[in-house]
């Protein structure tokens, strides 16, 4: 089988497409700025990656405006969404100024937001960062979570899914 060049767009798309056959958890990362605002913003690139000690990752594209407050702060949580989150979910992936209006939210070490009604929330110490190709990685340490018995909110495919029992 040959390989053909194909146009850089065309392979991108296409790669993208690929990478969405990949059914993955929706997730939001919550912090507060150095004047401590909060600020929060939709990721579905998490993942769990030791439990001694407890550490997880997830990405962050270069390009955001907030990726210097993520990078700078000490901590922050991620928020798992739970089934009936999507409008949450959409709400942290726009360009909205204030994503937190009119929204309740409980408070965790160092100040950061926790979403309510989420499958699980974990607060983690912002620790160690890499530079990956057009995302930035973080990988930190949990010190301190909680979780409720409720389906997750599911991306597959370019859409929201839910598990079926």
């Amino acid at each position: 089988m040959t390989q053909q060049t194909l146009p850089a767009e065309d392979f991108s798309r296409r790669f993208r497409n690929a990478l969405g056959m990949f059914a993955t958890g929706i997730t939001v990362v919550t912090t507060r700025t150095p004047d401590g605002v909060p600020i929060g913003l939709t990721v579905n690139s998490f993942n769990s990656v030791s439990l001694d000690p407890p550490l997880i990752v997830w990405s962050l594209a270069n390009d955001l405006p907030s990726r210097a407050l993520f990078e700078g702060c000490e901590y922050y949580a991620i928020n798992v969404l739970a089934a009936d989150q999507a409008e949450l979910s959409q709400r942290f992936a726009s360009r909205l100024g204030d994503r937190f209006g009119g929204l309740d939210f409980d408070s965790g070490v160092g100040g950061v937001p926790l979403l309510r009604g989420c499958c699980a929330r974990f607060q983690c110490r912002n620790t160690v960062r890499h530079e990956g190709g057009d995302h930035v990685v973080f990988i930190s340490e949990v010190v301190d979570f909680d979780r409720e018995p409720r389906p997750p909110l599911i991306y597959f495919g370019g859409a929201y899914r839910q598990l079926q029992a």
